[in-house]
């Protein structure tokens, strides 16, 4: 193994961030229930070394997130794109987030999941409305449930 990444996985309640998690370990999708806390694997992928720290997003337990920036090389945000009412949520906890000293350095993955649903946001509506359009770099569909777009968005965190 060459190198090791301590990444943070984020975002709202019910965005898909612990069946990305386990997409990544297991290679599968996993029945999952509300994370209380965290859960944390390590994951490797082209001989590199990720410790990925999933961390409950409702809005009692965010306050905690801070606990996990300090050595964080990477933040993985995941926005549920089917979930229109709290996308402009989501844009505006990542927004604070990354006023945070101890991610300044860290590298952004902006998963926006669950394109397959029928309601989903389209990623160029969330930029084209400026909600992450400052933070966008790569626009790439991302949906856990079919796998499209995910290996593709994790090669690019390294």
């Amino acid at each position: 193994i060459l190198n090791l990444w301590c990444l943070l996985l984020v975002g709202l309640d019910a965005a898909g961030k612990t069946t990305i998690l386990y997409k990544l370990k297991l290679g599968e999708i996993v029945t999952t229930i509300p994370t209380i806390g965290f859960n944390v694997e390590t994951v490797e992928y082209k001989n590199i070394c990720f410790t990925v720290w999933d961390v409950g997003g409702q809005d009692k337990i965010r306050p905690l997130w801070r606990h996990y920036f300090q050595n964080t090389q990477g933040l993985i945000f995941v926005v549920d794109s089917n979930d229109r009412e709290r996308i402009q949520e989501g844009a505006a906890v990542l927004q604070k987030m990354l006023l945070e000293d101890e991610l300044q350095d860290a590298v952004l993955l902006l998963f926006a999941n669950k394109q397959d649903l029928p309601n989903a946001m389209a990623i160029s509506e969330m930029t084209d409305n400026g909600m992450f359009k400052p933070l966008v770099l790569h626009k790439e569909l991302v949906c856990m449930r079919d796998s499209i777009g995910y290996q593709m968005n994790f090669q690019n965190v390294k």
